[in-house]
C-alpha cells in the first residue's frame, strides 16, 4: 500500500477555523496494492468538509441507506458531521485522493462554483490536472515553505474551478459525443507514452481534426495534445516518487527518447527539474 499525506502544523485531528473564509486542514493519497481492504467509517462524520476523488479502480460507499458503488473520475462529497462509512479493497486497483478543508465561508465558496450540497457523488472526468493539484497541496503541507497556507487556499480554489467547469461542460455535451470523449480519453491514457497523431486518431474517429480538437478541449478544458503531455508529467512525477528509475529511464518509460527535452518540459510543466523535484519528495 502507498500512502502519501500532509497536515496542516503536523496535527491529525481535524477541526474548524472560522478565521478565514477557507482553509486547508490536510491532503493526502492512497493506493491499494498489496493490503486486501482500507475501511473507513465515522459514524459521527467530521467537523470538517471532505472531498474523496477516484483517480483509478473504484471504491465502495454508504450513502443515503444504499451501497454505492463509485468508479474512477467521480468525486465524494461530505459536509461536516455526516456518516463516513466506505471501504477500497486491494482487488479494485484502488488509487483515490482527499483533501479536507475547513473555514467561514465553504458552503458560499462551494455554492458559487456551482458545485451541488444536495449530493454526494460527481462525475468530474479522469484528468491529470486533478493529480497535480492534489500532489501540490501534499507537497505545500510536507514542505511548509512561506506563505504555503495562502498557497494551499489558492490551490483548493483551482480544484473547485476545475470541478465547476467539468460539472457544467458535461452538461452541454451530449451522450454520443460525451462517450467519443471518454473512449479517446480512454486510448490516451493507455497509449500516452506512445507516438500519437491527433490528426491519424481523429480521422480513426471519422471526424475533423478541428472539430475533435474544439471538442476534445470543451469537454476536458485543454487540447488533446496538452492532454496526453499532463499523463506524461503526472506519470513521470509518480516514478520520481520511487528510487528504481533515473531521469533518463523515466523519460524513455513516459514517451520521450531526449532526456534533455523531457527535463526542459517537465521543468515548464512543473517549475521543478526532474532531479530538483525528486530532491524535493
Amino acid at each position: 500500500m502507498y500512502v502519501n499525506s500532509g497536515y496542516l502544523h503536523n496535527s491529525l485531528v481535524d477541526f474548524k477555523d472560522k478565521s478565514r473564509p477557507l482553509v486547508v486542514g490536510s491532503c493526502g493519497t492512497y493506493k491499494l496494492y498489496t493490503r486486501p481492504t482500507l475501511p473507513t467509517y465515522r459514524p459521527r462524520g467530521r467537523i470538517d468538509f471532505q472531498i474523496l476523488y477516484i483517480a483509478s479502480g473504484k471504491a465502495h460507499f454508504f450513502l443515503d441507506g444504499k451501497d454505492v458503488i463509485v468508479t474512477a473520475g467521480h468525486m465524494v462529497l461530505y459536509q461536516p458531521k455526516e456518516i463516513q462509512r466506505y471501504i477500497y479493497y486491494g482487488s479494485d486497483q484502488t488509487e483515490v485522493f482527499w483533501v479536507h478543508f475547513t473555514g467561514n465561508n465553504v458552503k458560499n465558496i462551494l455554492k458559487g462554483y456551482q458545485i451541488p450540497l444536495t449530493s454526494h457523488v460527481f462525475y468530474i472526468g479522469k484528468f491529470p490536472k486533478y493529480r497535480q493539484l492534489f500532489q501540490e497541496m501534499i507537497q505545500e503541507l510536507q514542505l511548509c515553505r512561506p506563505h504555503y497556507e495562502e498557497l494551499l487556499t489558492l490551490l483548493l480554489h483551482q480544484l473547485f474551478i476545475l470541478i465547476s467547469r467539468q460539472l457544467n461542460e458535461g452538461r452541454k455535451v451530449s451522450d454520443p459525443v460525451q462517450n467519443e470523449m471518454e473512449t479517446a480519453i480512454r486510448h490516451f491514457s493507455e497509449n500516452y507514452n506512445t507516438d500519437i497523431v491527433i490528426e491519424d486518431y481523429a480521422a480513426s474517429m471519422h471526424r475533423s481534426t478541428v472539430w475533435f480538437i474544439r471538442t476534445f478541449k470543451q469537454y476536458t478544458g485543454m487540447s488533446p495534445m496538452q492532454y496526453i503531455i499532463s499523463l506524461r508529467i503526472a506519470n513521470a512525477q509518480r516514478l520520481l516518487g520511487t528510487m528504481d528509475y533515473n531521469v533518463t529511464e523515466i523519460a524513455s518509460i513516459v514517451g520521450y527518447d531526449n532526456p534533455l527535452y523531457f527535463s526542459r518540459l517537465f521543468k515548464k510543466q512543473t517549475g521543478l527539474s526532474p532531479s530538483e523535484y525528486r530532491k524535493h519528495l
